[in-house]
């Protein structure tokens, strides 16, 4: 097993188990809105961080015209699946979730969790996509994805609390729907592992401007959400902080470089 596969092996499984660490701490700890606004703002900055930072930039180069598109095919997709099967992830809606969702939260689980699997299912790409890329792009994915995934995990386990659904079962719901990131990941990896060189460079950079607009879509709808509703404050200042986390990072390893 050669140093590549170890590093998408370990990362995608340390999205997965971040996800669940969220899901375990809803089972085990009651935690407020204002909270669980400060985990979803502060990931939430760190995916517009990646895509407006990262992504865009090292893909504009490669695909030109084309990366408006590519990304809108990410931005579209997410917005589509969020208007007509479910909100594509739990913490960037959290506010959409009052008590009669959580109580209808049986006439549409296999939907919610259609809907969050194909979420999950882009991130692990990205998180394949993103290993062939420079230091700064490949550890930005990994933190924003990784960051993202634990109010993830937690507004989830929540939900499915809310709705009545036992600890137990909610447990195993929640890495259900997160195993697809693992999924996403493996599946990246082997399509990679099987695209001709001189065509790599081009699929990588669609596969990354894809998930840049779903990243895009989910940042832009967890904060809106929240802003106009809650704690506008608190929100913004944990945005903020997320973005210049992944702004940072990037900057510090390209003057490194």
């Amino acid at each position: 097993m050669n140093a590549n596969t170890i590093s998408v092996l370990f990362q995608i499984f340390l999205a997965f188990g971040i996800a669940l660490t969220g899901g375990v701490l809803s089972a085990r700890f009651a935690r407020t809105h204002r909270q669980l606004c400060a985990f979803i703002s502060f990931g939430a900055g760190t995916l517009l961080g990646v895509a407006v930072c990262g992504i865009a930039p090292e893909c504009w180069e490669p695909l030109r015209g084309w990366f408006l598109p590519a990304a809108a095919s990410g931005y579209l997709l997410f917005a589509i699946i969020t208007k007509y099967v479910f909100h594509i992830c739990p913490a960037c809606s959290a506010s959409h979730f009052d008590e009669t969702t959580t109580h209808r939260l049986n006439e549409f689980a296999t939907a919610m969790m259609i809907a969050l699997g194909i979420h999950c299912l882009v991130d692990g790409l990205a998180l394949a996509a993103g290993l062939e890329e420079s230091e700064p792009i490949r550890l930005s994915i990994t933190v924003a994805i990784c960051v993202h995934k634990f109010p993830e995990g937690l507004a989830l386990g929540a939900l499915l609390l809310g709705g009545g659904v036992s600890r137990k079962k909610m447990l195993w719901l929640v890495a259900l729907a997160e195993s697809t990131t693992i999924l996403g990941g493996l599946l990246g990896w082997l399509v990679l592992n099987h695209i001709p060189p001189a065509a790599l460079s081009l699929t990588l950079a669609v596969m990354l401007a894809n998930a840049c607009g779903g990243f895009l879509y989910l940042a832009i709808h967890a904060v809106l959400g929240e802003i106009f509703k809650h704690h506008k404050g608190l929100v913004l200042g944990n945005f903020l902080a997320g973005f210049g986390l992944i702004a940072g990072l990037i900057l510090y390893f390209h003057l490194r470089a």
